[in-house]
């Protein structure tokens, strides 16, 4: 689980296909520090395992799923990623529950400032829409962000100075792939209603909720 705080950008060291899986390589410095083989690190919000650590640099193997549901495969040595360590049950919660499961990638369609701070519009799957809502909470890249407009093959987003110089969005243009993952309290409720409708409408298929006896 993370937060969408990201703790530094890491730089690409090398992406390779292996014989059991893709290896990707990052140099990093801080979230190296604690850091051992089998913990999750968040990378451009995607959560993957490291297999082998250092001082200065972490080590991941990738499935083909992974590589084509997210952008780490576009990313070109030397280009910044989002870190984040899994979030401990002691630490700050400043942003909201990241799973690092990316549900989709979006397409960045503006990106341009506005006054002091910048304006970022991405275009997204519409099958999505209904995982978002303004003011809600969506990851891009691993980065805890407020939606701004909702519709419904796009949203935006208003990015303050701070986290274009702490994420790897200030480098981003248009046109470039981004990893998004939804809010996991929506994903949950959106289940949970289609569960409910397919119920109404087949009362007796099977796996539908049981009503409790104080309800009949």
């Amino acid at each position: 689980m993370f937060t969408g705080i990201v703790e530094e950008t890491g730089r690409l060291v090398a992406f390779e296909h292996k014989a059991a899986a893709w290896r990707l390589v990052v140099a990093a410095s801080l979230v190296t520090q604690g850091t051992v083989v089998g913990d999750s690190i968040a990378v451009n919000g995607c959560c993957l395992t490291v297999v082998a650590c250092s001082a200065d640099s972490l080590s991941f193997d990738l499935l083909e799923e992974t590589v084509r549901l997210t952008n780490i495969s576009q990313v070109v040595v030397g280009g910044a990623v989002n870190l984040e360590r899994s979030m401990r049950p002691d630490g700050k919660m400043g942003g909201h529950f990241v799973t690092g499961h990316i549900d989709c990638p979006g397409e960045i369609g503006v990106l341009e400032p506005r006054g002091a701070d910048r304006y970022l519009r991405v275009q997204y799957p519409a099958q999505y829409r209904r995982l978002l809502v303004p003011k809600g909470s969506i990851a891009i890249d691993g980065v805890s962000l407020t939606v701004v407009e909702v519709h419904d093959d796009w949203f935006s987003i208003w990015l303050i100075p701070h986290t274009m110089e702490a994420t790897n969005l200030g480098g981003r243009r248009a046109g470039e792939r981004v990893n998004l993952e939804f809010d996991m309290l929506a994903k949950y409720i959106e289940r949970q209603l289609a569960l409910r409708e397919e119920a109404a409408r087949n009362p007796h298929a099977a796996g539908a909720p049981v009503r409790p006896v104080w309800q009949s």
